[in-house]
Protein backbone atom coordinates (compact mmCIF):
# COMPACT_ATOMS: atom_id res chain seq x y z
CA UNK A 1 0.00 0.00 0.00
CA UNK A 2 1.75 3.23 -1.38
CA UNK A 3 2.47 5.75 1.18
CA UNK A 4 1.46 3.65 4.55
CA UNK A 5 4.13 2.29 6.94
CA UNK A 6 3.57 -0.30 9.66
CA UNK A 7 5.53 1.42 12.13
CA UNK A 8 4.30 4.83 11.48
CA UNK A 9 0.61 3.45 12.02
CA UNK A 10 1.60 1.65 15.11
CA UNK A 11 2.93 4.50 16.26
CA UNK A 12 0.02 6.62 15.71
CA UNK A 13 -2.17 3.97 17.89
CA UNK A 14 0.37 3.73 20.97
CA UNK A 15 -0.04 7.64 20.73
CA UNK A 16 -4.07 7.54 20.40
CA UNK A 17 -3.57 4.88 23.83
CA UNK A 18 -1.37 7.36 25.94
CA UNK A 19 -3.23 10.99 25.43
CA UNK A 20 -6.89 8.91 25.85
CA UNK A 21 -9.07 11.35 27.54
CA UNK A 22 -10.59 8.14 29.42
CA UNK A 23 -7.32 8.01 31.02
CA UNK A 24 -6.78 11.56 31.78
CA UNK A 25 -10.35 11.49 33.50
CA UNK A 26 -9.72 9.36 35.65
CA UNK A 27 -7.17 10.92 37.78
CA UNK A 28 -5.14 7.63 38.60
CA UNK A 29 -2.47 6.78 38.57
CA UNK A 30 -1.23 3.00 37.51
CA UNK A 31 2.23 1.19 37.94
CA UNK A 32 3.44 -1.31 36.48
CA UNK A 33 4.94 -3.71 39.10
CA UNK A 34 5.75 -6.83 36.40
CA UNK A 35 8.45 -7.50 34.32
CA UNK A 36 7.94 -7.95 30.04
CA UNK A 37 7.47 -11.39 29.87
CA UNK A 38 7.37 -13.26 26.61
CA UNK A 39 9.89 -15.55 24.64
CA UNK A 40 13.55 -15.98 25.98
CA UNK A 41 11.69 -15.56 29.18
CA UNK A 42 14.40 -16.15 32.26
CA UNK A 43 13.07 -19.05 33.89
CA UNK A 44 13.76 -20.76 37.11
CA UNK A 45 16.90 -23.00 37.17
CA UNK A 46 14.93 -26.66 36.59
CA UNK A 47 11.94 -25.09 34.52
CA UNK A 48 11.33 -25.98 30.33
CA UNK A 49 11.59 -22.37 28.55
CA UNK A 50 9.04 -20.85 27.57
CA UNK A 51 7.37 -21.93 23.97
CA UNK A 52 5.74 -19.07 21.17
CA UNK A 53 4.28 -20.63 18.32
CA UNK A 54 2.08 -18.29 15.45
CA UNK A 55 -0.61 -20.37 14.43
CA UNK A 56 -1.86 -17.54 12.25
CA UNK A 57 0.29 -14.75 11.29
CA UNK A 58 -1.19 -11.57 9.39
CA UNK A 59 0.58 -12.06 5.51
CA UNK A 60 -1.00 -15.80 5.40
CA UNK A 61 -4.14 -15.68 7.60
CA UNK A 62 -5.07 -11.72 7.92
CA UNK A 63 -5.07 -12.72 12.07
CA UNK A 64 -2.59 -13.24 14.13
CA UNK A 65 -3.04 -16.05 16.84
CA UNK A 66 -0.16 -17.52 18.81
CA UNK A 67 0.36 -20.45 20.81
CA UNK A 68 1.69 -20.21 24.42
CA UNK A 69 3.35 -23.52 26.46
CA UNK A 70 4.36 -22.39 29.77
CA UNK A 71 5.35 -23.46 33.55
CA UNK A 72 2.88 -20.72 35.06
CA UNK A 73 5.43 -19.98 37.79
CA UNK A 74 7.13 -18.19 35.00
CA UNK A 75 8.30 -14.59 35.55
CA UNK A 76 6.05 -11.85 37.52
CA UNK A 77 3.53 -14.51 39.36
CA UNK A 78 1.32 -15.62 42.00
CA UNK A 79 1.04 -18.96 44.36
CA UNK A 80 -2.48 -20.15 45.33
CA UNK A 81 -1.71 -22.03 48.38
CA UNK A 82 -2.27 -25.36 46.68
CA UNK A 83 1.16 -24.97 45.29
CA UNK A 84 2.69 -25.91 48.29
CA UNK A 85 0.10 -27.19 51.05
CA UNK A 86 -2.40 -30.13 50.17
CA UNK A 87 -6.02 -29.60 50.77
CA UNK A 88 -5.94 -25.92 50.33
CA UNK A 89 -7.62 -23.57 47.64
CA UNK A 90 -6.46 -23.66 43.74
CA UNK A 91 -6.21 -20.21 41.89
CA UNK A 92 -9.36 -20.21 41.39
CA UNK A 93 -10.94 -21.28 44.59
CA UNK A 94 -9.21 -18.19 46.12
CA UNK A 95 -11.91 -15.21 46.61
CA UNK A 96 -11.62 -12.09 44.57
CA UNK A 97 -11.24 -9.49 46.93
CA UNK A 98 -8.11 -10.93 47.97
CA UNK A 99 -6.42 -10.04 44.43
CA UNK A 100 -7.50 -6.19 45.32
CA UNK A 101 -6.97 -3.70 48.13
CA UNK A 102 -4.60 -1.64 50.11
CA UNK A 103 -1.36 -1.83 50.71
CA UNK A 104 2.39 -0.82 50.57
CA UNK A 105 5.81 -1.10 49.13
CA UNK A 106 8.23 -1.25 51.55
CA UNK A 107 12.11 -1.08 50.83
CA UNK A 108 14.74 -3.58 52.75
CA UNK A 109 17.45 -3.54 50.45
CA UNK A 110 19.66 -6.46 50.75
CA UNK A 111 22.55 -7.84 49.50
CA UNK A 112 23.51 -11.56 48.35
CA UNK A 113 22.24 -14.24 50.53
CA UNK A 114 21.09 -12.05 52.92
CA UNK A 115 17.87 -13.46 55.26
CA UNK A 116 14.23 -10.74 55.44
CA UNK A 117 13.85 -10.73 59.10
CA UNK A 118 10.96 -10.16 60.87
CA UNK A 119 12.72 -7.21 62.53
CA UNK A 120 12.88 -5.59 59.09
CA UNK A 121 9.53 -6.09 58.47
CA UNK A 122 8.23 -4.47 61.56
CA UNK A 123 10.50 -1.58 60.89
CA UNK A 124 9.59 -1.12 57.83
CA UNK A 125 8.16 2.21 56.30
CA UNK A 126 5.35 2.98 55.59
CA UNK A 127 4.21 0.62 58.59
CA UNK A 128 2.55 -2.79 57.69
CA UNK A 129 -0.92 -3.18 58.72
CA UNK A 130 -3.46 -5.61 59.46
CA UNK A 131 -4.92 -6.88 55.99
CA UNK A 132 -2.28 -5.03 53.89
CA UNK A 133 -0.80 -6.18 50.06
CA UNK A 134 2.93 -5.81 51.32
CA UNK A 135 5.58 -5.82 48.42
CA UNK A 136 9.11 -5.59 49.38
CA UNK A 137 11.75 -3.96 47.40
CA UNK A 138 15.38 -5.36 48.06
CA UNK A 139 16.80 -3.73 44.78
CA UNK A 140 17.03 -7.54 43.20
CA UNK A 141 14.60 -6.66 40.35
CA UNK A 142 17.54 -5.06 39.08
CA UNK A 143 19.44 -8.27 38.31
CA UNK A 144 16.32 -9.70 36.85
CA UNK A 145 17.27 -12.07 33.72
CA UNK A 146 18.42 -15.13 32.71
CA UNK A 147 21.72 -15.48 34.97
CA UNK A 148 22.42 -17.44 38.44
CA UNK A 149 23.36 -13.77 39.91
CA UNK A 150 19.17 -13.34 40.09
CA UNK A 151 18.06 -17.12 40.84
CA UNK A 152 21.18 -18.39 42.90
CA UNK A 153 22.81 -15.36 44.62
CA UNK A 154 19.03 -13.26 45.88
CA UNK A 155 18.09 -12.80 49.32
CA UNK A 156 15.10 -13.98 50.21
CA UNK A 157 12.25 -14.34 52.93
CA UNK A 158 12.33 -17.33 55.06
CA UNK A 159 11.16 -18.99 58.53
CA UNK A 160 10.38 -15.72 60.16
CA UNK A 161 9.69 -13.75 58.04
CA UNK A 162 6.86 -16.52 56.87
CA UNK A 163 5.34 -16.38 60.40
CA UNK A 164 5.54 -12.75 60.58
CA UNK A 165 3.40 -12.32 57.97
CA UNK A 166 1.01 -14.80 59.34
CA UNK A 167 1.12 -13.16 62.94
CA UNK A 168 0.32 -9.58 61.50
CA UNK A 169 -2.32 -10.88 58.87
CA UNK A 170 -1.50 -9.53 55.81
CA UNK A 171 -3.87 -10.14 52.82
CA UNK A 172 -0.41 -10.92 50.25
CA UNK A 173 3.04 -10.91 50.40
CA UNK A 174 5.95 -10.75 47.89
CA UNK A 175 9.13 -9.78 46.62
CA UNK A 176 11.64 -8.60 44.11
CA UNK A 177 13.00 -11.87 44.24
CA UNK A 178 13.38 -15.63 42.52
CA UNK A 179 10.84 -16.79 44.89
CA UNK A 180 9.07 -16.20 48.28
CA UNK A 181 12.09 -18.43 50.11
CA UNK A 182 16.04 -17.62 50.20
CA UNK A 183 17.45 -19.43 47.23
CA UNK A 184 19.34 -21.82 49.68
CA UNK A 185 15.84 -22.53 51.37
CA UNK A 186 14.55 -23.61 47.93
CA UNK A 187 15.95 -26.44 45.62
CA UNK A 188 18.39 -24.52 44.43
CA UNK A 189 19.99 -25.56 48.07
CA UNK A 190 19.94 -29.51 49.55
CA UNK A 191 16.00 -29.38 49.22
CA UNK A 192 13.44 -31.30 47.98
CA UNK A 193 14.01 -32.18 43.97
CA UNK A 194 17.41 -30.57 44.32
CA UNK A 195 18.61 -33.12 47.49
CA UNK A 196 21.09 -33.60 48.78
CA UNK A 197 23.50 -31.33 46.64
CA UNK A 198 21.07 -28.57 45.54
CA UNK A 199 19.87 -27.90 41.65
CA UNK A 200 22.99 -25.83 41.76
CA UNK A 201 25.54 -27.71 43.19
CA UNK A 202 28.62 -25.16 42.93
CA UNK A 203 26.23 -22.83 44.51
CA UNK A 204 26.04 -25.00 47.80
CA UNK A 205 30.00 -25.25 47.53
CA UNK A 206 30.51 -21.38 47.29
CA UNK A 207 28.47 -20.70 50.15
CA UNK A 208 29.99 -23.50 52.64
CA UNK A 209 33.83 -22.39 51.59
CA UNK A 210 32.20 -18.71 52.05
CA UNK A 211 30.96 -18.98 55.28
CA UNK A 212 32.27 -22.27 56.61
CA UNK A 213 28.93 -23.58 57.16
CA UNK A 214 26.71 -26.13 55.19
CA UNK A 215 24.10 -24.42 53.19
CA UNK A 216 21.51 -27.15 55.43
CA UNK A 217 22.81 -25.88 58.86
CA UNK A 218 21.89 -22.52 58.14
CA UNK A 219 18.47 -23.19 56.01
CA UNK A 220 17.46 -26.79 57.39
CA UNK A 221 13.91 -26.31 56.38
CA UNK A 222 12.84 -26.31 52.86
CA UNK A 223 10.21 -23.40 51.62
CA UNK A 224 9.22 -22.67 55.27
CA UNK A 225 7.91 -19.12 54.13
CA UNK A 226 6.07 -20.63 51.16
CA UNK A 227 4.33 -23.36 54.10
CA UNK A 228 3.83 -20.35 56.46
CA UNK A 229 1.74 -17.83 54.02
CA UNK A 230 -0.24 -20.44 51.92
CA UNK A 231 -0.86 -22.56 54.84
CA UNK A 232 -2.67 -19.21 56.48
CA UNK A 233 -4.63 -18.69 53.14
CA UNK A 234 -2.01 -15.57 52.32
CA UNK A 235 -0.75 -16.09 48.48
CA UNK A 236 2.50 -14.41 47.36
CA UNK A 237 4.04 -13.10 44.55
CA UNK A 238 7.35 -13.77 42.96
CA UNK A 239 9.89 -11.85 40.65
CA UNK A 240 8.01 -8.29 41.19
CA UNK A 241 9.78 -5.47 39.30
CA UNK A 242 8.76 -3.14 36.54
CA UNK A 243 8.18 0.14 37.95
CA UNK A 244 8.79 -1.00 41.82
CA UNK A 245 11.22 1.51 42.48
CA UNK A 246 8.64 4.51 41.48
CA UNK A 247 6.12 3.34 44.27
CA UNK A 248 8.66 2.58 46.99
CA UNK A 249 7.80 3.76 50.12
CA UNK A 250 4.31 4.40 49.13
CA UNK A 251 1.03 3.42 50.46
CA UNK A 252 -1.00 2.53 47.26
CA UNK A 253 -3.68 0.40 45.84
CA UNK A 254 -3.01 -2.95 44.24
CA UNK A 255 -4.65 -4.80 41.58
CA UNK A 256 -3.36 -8.32 39.75
CA UNK A 257 -5.97 -10.88 38.86
CA UNK A 258 -4.78 -14.41 37.79
CA UNK A 259 -6.67 -16.35 35.35
CA UNK A 260 -9.83 -18.38 36.60
CA UNK A 261 -7.72 -21.66 36.60
CA UNK A 262 -9.67 -24.74 37.47
CA UNK A 263 -7.22 -26.19 39.81
CA UNK A 264 -4.44 -23.85 39.00
CA UNK A 265 -1.49 -23.78 41.74
CA UNK A 266 -0.15 -20.06 40.09
CA UNK A 267 -0.36 -17.82 37.88
CA UNK A 268 1.11 -15.30 35.77
CA UNK A 269 0.14 -11.90 36.81
CA UNK A 270 0.34 -8.21 35.88
CA UNK A 271 0.74 -6.76 39.34
CA UNK A 272 -0.11 -2.70 39.44
CA UNK A 273 -0.24 -0.50 41.83
CA UNK A 274 -2.82 2.45 41.54
CA UNK A 275 -2.12 6.13 43.38
CA UNK A 276 -5.31 8.54 43.64
CA UNK A 277 -3.12 11.96 43.66
CA UNK A 278 -6.39 13.73 43.82
CA UNK A 279 -8.33 11.42 45.87
CA UNK A 280 -11.21 12.21 43.84
CA UNK A 281 -11.90 8.67 42.29
CA UNK A 282 -14.79 6.46 43.50
CA UNK A 283 -16.03 3.12 42.62
CA UNK A 284 -19.51 2.89 41.49
CA UNK A 285 -22.35 1.83 43.96
CA UNK A 286 -24.12 -0.79 41.65
CA UNK A 287 -27.11 1.49 41.27
CA UNK A 288 -28.36 3.58 39.13
CA UNK A 289 -28.58 7.46 39.88
CA UNK A 290 -29.70 8.43 36.29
Amino acid sequence: MPGWEEGDWRDETLCQFKESNLLNSMGLEFYDLSHPWGLGQPCWPYFEDVKIERLHGMSRSGVLTQKITTVMHSGTHINAPAHVVPGTPFMDEVPLPYFFGTGVVVSIPKKKWEVITAEDLENARPQIREGDIVIVNTGWHKYYGDNRHYYAYSPGFYKEAGEWFVQKKVKMCGSDTQALDHPLGTAIGPHGTGAPHGLIPQVNIEYEQLTGRKVIEDFPEWEPCHNAILSAGICGFENVGGDIDKVTGKRVTFAAFPWRWKKGDGCIVRLVAIVDPTGNFRIETGKDND
